[in-house]
């Protein structure tokens, strides 16, 4: 099957924008590799430390500069359920890896944080920041010059996006992302969502709320929900990052833990010879495309347009929104997983699930097949799923048909012809809107304004009855440089009441809402932000505001001049106000970050100056 020629046209043009930035990027990392181990050129005193702390045979093997090592780089922590798991990996993978030939050393922890714990927080202000923060962490993790190749231990939100973002630094070393897997499903999610905006009427206890929750939430594993968590293992495993099949195997089984073990040996494998495969040649411009490509017909978190832009920053290459809206515009939903269906992922797992999409998308000519993975080349050995034969490791044929139709269907049967996700535009600026769980009639709202600067604020209004009628929340100064860009889901069971009481409602944000958005139609990642004089600024309550899910636009239907002539409300935010809960370390950060639709990274010239200065073209264009 042929690629798509949307598909051709959006790479073609991807590549031809990337050519400098990606030819000095490759550069880069031939200059870096060498035949041998890197750590031969250390001075002796610099190399005994590096293996100072190692016993027996592994010792001797690195000081005789024998054997392939790897690092492990991890996201391990006991309090968080998705990373829990991973106590037992290191042990795992230095046997698995010493019994084909190579050393594995724990090279280094990054931090890990949830945002499902500080939802609503002042810590939820660090979560974007701790995707760079982590990839800072991976680079000085690999700064040793120690290692042949690297295993990426890290499953949630910033912290994939972080740890690829970091070993793609270190772009000549081979890289696998090894993840945990899903817990097993509790709760529906439909059902905790339904006590969800019981409480949030008064209907509903705490207690009530927090049975539900627990219900939920329930054992070690990833949140059974597609967030950005598991939209993170699907769109890297598209991507050729993971094993074939990796993404949705429970922790504490035995298959979780040969693939653990085969991604040990498959690093040693591929860290040198004819089988040498770095992460900087696996992530390429097609490779960045299927991301975008999963991303699309899963409808999946609304971050990874911010995320994919970052990380494609990293191997130098440029993709923008535009190349998401086009793609969006050819690429089928083929999955209902909540929160755009009652299904959760072990069930899309069940039903086919990575096999089956990569299977159906190659077939219809919607991904690059002629790509580099770290299982080898071409993306067809991801059509396979793994099994356990006798205990044995293999890989078969994945299935050829759904086996849910309703949770998992074929390209020629689509959920909807086009992707889940939208790019808006308009006087208002540039916003990304979720829309795979969105009902169509409620993809075009055209209503007066109420504007808030929190979500407390909002909280207010909807407990004193304000908002009982058909209206625009506006959530403004939630940016990258106003407050570190948080997720604001604690608006969404208030507005879901809203909806269901037969009023027309829309969210218009310059914070996230991450893969959780839901039924409301939310315009988010608004930018040029607030905080740096962006449009949303100037909006006043009772403006009449539309938001357009179908013909991708965010208007405020008020006077230009009217609206150019308006001062800048709350411009520049208070940043004495941006400190407690470890805000204040932060803040050179929240300085220096980037505009949301360039990845809002602290990274690169693409960060602050570049931001000022669209602000300013935006807001007296």
């Amino acid at each position: 099957m042929s690629v798509h020629p949307v598909v051709t046209e959006v790479t073609a043009r991807i590549a031809a924008r990337s050519a400098a930035s990606r030819s000095a990027y490759l550069q880069r990392l031939t200059e870096s590799h060498s035949e041998g181990p890197v750590r031969r050129d250390l001075a002796c005193s610099n190399f005994a430390h590096g293996f100072a702390g190692i016993t027996g045979g592994d010792k001797e093997a690195l000081r005789a500069l024998r054997r392939p090592n790897v690092a492990i780089v991890s996201a391990y922590n006991d309090m968080l359920s998705a990373h829990q798991p991973m106590d037992e990996y290191p042990a795992w993978i230095k046997d698995a890896a010493r019994a084909v030939g190579g050393v594995a050393q724990f090279a280094g922890g990054v931090p890990a944080m949830c945002d499902g714990i500080t939802q609503g927080r002042a810590g939820m202000e660090l979560s974007l920041f701790s995707r760079d923060v982590i990839a800072m962490s991976t680079a000085v993790a690999l700064s040793h010059d120690m290692f042949d190749s690297t295993l990426l231990l890290g499953v949630c939100d910033k912290i994939v996006p972080g740890l690829l973002i970091g070993a793609l630094s270190f772009g000549h070393l081979p890289a696998i992302l090894v993840p945990a897997g899903p817990m097993h499903s509790g709760l529906p999610n439909s059902e905790k969502a339904r006590v969800r905006q019981l409480f949030a009427e008064g209907k509903a206890s705490r207690e009530n709320l927090l049975e539900a929750e627990a219900a939920s939430y329930h054992s070690p594993g990833t949140c059974t929900f597609y967030g950005t968590a598991n939209s993170n293992q699907l769109v890297v495993e598209v991507m050729g990052l993971h094993l074939p099949g990796a993404s949705f195997v429970p922790p504490g089984t035995k298959l979780r833990r040969a693939l653990t073990e085969e991604a040990a040996r498959r690093a040693v494998e591929i860290s040198r010879g004819e089988d040498y495969t770095p992460i900087g040649h696996v992530v390429d411009e097609k490779s960045v495309v299927n991301g975008v490509i999963a991303l699309l017909a899963t409808g999946g978190s609304t971050n990874h347009t911010m995320h994919l832009v970052a990380i494609a920053s990293a191997a130098g290459i440029e993709l923008g929104w535009d190349d998401f809206a086009d793609l969006s515009a050819v690429v089928p939903l083929l999955t209902r997983v909540y929160p755009n269906g009652s299904a959760d992922i072990n069930h899309f797992q069940a039903a086919g699930g990575v096999g089956f999409l990569v299977g159906t998308l190659l077939d219809a000519g919607l991904l690059h097949a002629d790509v580099r993975t770290v299982a080898g080349p071409g993306l067809d050995r991801y059509r396979q799923e793994p099994v356990l034969v006798e205990g044995v490791l293999t890989w078969r044929n994945g299935p050829g048909r759904s086996l849910d139709l309703d949770v998992l269907r074929p390209a020629s049967e689509p959920f909807a012809a086009d992707g889940g996700l939208r790019m808006l535009s308009g006087n208002l600026g540039r916003a990304v809107l979720k829309v795979s769980a969105v009902k169509p009639e409620h993809r075009v709202v055209e209503a007066p304004a109420r504007v808030f600067t929190s979500q407390e604020a909002f909280s207010a209004a909807f407990q004193a009855g304000e908002l009982e009628h058909d209206v625009v929340v506006v959530v403004r100064q939630q940016g990258p440089q106003a407050n570190g860009m948080p997720e604001l889901h604690k608006l969404i069971p208030a507005l879901g009441v809203l909806m269901d009481r037969g009023f027309r409602v829309a969210l218009v944000t310059d914070g996230r809402m991450s893969g959780a958005s839901g039924k409301i139609p939310a315009a988010i990642q608004v930018t040029p932000e607030a905080a740096v004089g962006g449009p949303l600024a100037r909006v006043r309550d009772g403006d009449v505001l539309r938001v357009d899910a179908e013909t991708g636009t965010l208007e405020a239907l008020v006077d230009p001049a009217v609206l150019a002539d308006r001062d800048l409300v709350d411009f520049p935010p208070d940043a004495q106000a941006w400190t407690g809960t470890g805000r204040e370390l932060f803040g050179a950060l929240r300085r220096s970050v980037g505009p949301a639709d360039r990845g809002a990274s602290v990274f690169g010239p693409i960060a602050a100056s570049h931001f000022a200065g669209r602000a300013n073209q935006e807001v007296t264009r």
